[in-house]
C-alpha cells in the first residue's frame, strides 16, 4: 500500500475515533447499526432500495436509520451510530466524485432537541475534529499536501429560497465552490424533503431542517433537522408526499404508540474523509468503493 493510501486510512480511523470520543463526552450512547429491516427511509431523491426476502417477508437494506433513531429515543436520550447505508444511486453519479452507493454515516439523534441545539453541536464537533486532526495527523496531512483551515462557529446561514434565487437549481455546488467556510442551508420547502421532517409552526410550507455544505467545492456534508413525531401529522405528511402507508406499517405502529420530539443529523464518513484529506474522488476513501453504475467487489 502506498504512503498516500496509508495516510488516508490513518486519518479516517482517527476521524471516527475522535467523533465517538466527542459524543461520549457529551453523554451520547452508541447503538448498533441496523443492516436489514422491514422499514427504511425511502428518501426524497432517486435511489433504488435494496430488497431481499427474509423468512417470507420483504426486508430492506438500510438507506438511513432515521426511523430506528426515533424509536431508540423511546428508551434513550442521546444516541449515535456508525451506520452502513446502501443507496443504489443513478449510474451517472459516478462522475461527481462524491457519490458511493455503499457508505458509512455517523447518525445521531437527541430527544427533545431543537434545530438550533443540533446545529450548535455540529459546529462544535466539526471544529474540534479539525483541530484534533491537525494535531494528531501532521505527518499524514503533509503526505497528502493538505492544509486544513479551522473554521470558527457560528457558521454562516442561508435559506433554501435565498440560495435558489441567487444561484439557481444547482445552488449547492455553486455555494460550495464560492465559500471558504462551511455554510448552512436552512428552511427547505416542504415538498423538497421527506415526510418525517417537521414543518415550522410559524412558517407553513417550510421545514425546521438544514444541510451543511463543505467549502472548496466538496458539496454537501450532512443533512438533518427536527422530526415529525405526532402520529396524525405523520400520516398527513405521508399522504401529501404520495407515500403508501402500507410501506411504512411498522413505523406507523411505533408512531401510534408515541414518539418523542427530537432532532438530529447524519454525516457521511467518506465525504468527511474526502474533505479533510483534500481528495478529488470519494472512492479514494475506502478500499472497496461502490461506485454508481459500476460492478464493484
Amino acid at each position: 500500500m502506498s504512503k498516500r493510501k496509508t495516510a488516508i486510512f490513518k486519518i479516517q480511523s482517527k476521524i471516527k475515533r475522535r467523533l465517538a470520543e466527542y459524543l461520549e463526552l457529551k453523554d451520547f450512547i452508541e447503538i448498533n447499526p441496523v443492516i436489514l429491516s422491514p422499514m427504511t427511509d425511502l428518501l426524497n431523491h432517486p435511489t433504488a432500495p435494496g430488497e431481499i426476502k427474509c423468512y417470507g417477508e420483504k426486508y430492506y437494506l438500510t438507506q438511513s436509520m432515521i426511523f430506528h433513531k426515533q424509536t431508540a429515543l423511546k428508551s434513550l436520550d442521546k444516541i449515535f451510530v456508525f451506520s452502513p447505508n446502501v443507496r443504489i444511486e443513478p449510474a451517472d453519479r459516478c462522475k461527481t466524485g462524491r457519490h458511493l452507493f455503499e457508505f458509512t454515516q455517523l447518525d445521531l439523534e437527541i430527544k427533545k432537541a431543537k434545530r438550533e441545539d443540533i446545529m450548535t453541536l455540529c459546529e462544535e464537533m466539526i471544529t474540534e475534529l479539525i483541530k484534533n486532526i491537525k494535531k494528531d495527523c501532521k505527518k499524514e496531512l503533509k503526505i497528502l499536501k493538505r492544509t486544513l483551515k479551522t473554521s470558527k462557529p457560528p457558521f454562516k446561514r442561508i435559506t433554501y429560497s435565498q440560495a435558489y434565487e441567487k444561484y439557481g437549481k444547482d445552488f449547492e455546488i455553486k455555494i460550495s465552490k464560492e465559500y471558504k467556510e462551511p455554510i448552512w442551508i436552512i428552511d427547505m420547502p416542504i415538498m423538497h424533503r421527506e415526510f418525517y421532517d417537521r414543518e415550522h409552526n410559524d412558517k407553513p410550507g417550510y421545514l425546521a431542517d438544514m444541510d451543511l455544505i463543505y467549502p472548496e467545492g466538496y458539496g454537501e456534508a450532512l443533512s438533518g433537522g427536527e422530526r415529525e413525531y405526532k402520529y396524525e401529522r405523520i400520516k398527513k405528511r405521508m399522504k401529501n408526499k404520495g407515500k403508501k402507508q402500507s410501506e411504512f406499517k411498522s413505523y406507523l405502529e411505533i408512531a401510534k404508540g408515541g414518539l418523542p420530539p427530537s432532532a438530529g443529523f447524519g454525516i457521511g464518513i467518506e465525504r468527511l474523509t474526502r474533505y479533510i484529506c483534500g481528495l478529488k474522488k470519494i472512492e479514494e476513501t475506502t478500499l472497496f468503493p461502490k461506485i454508481p453504475g459500476k460492478k464493484c467487489i
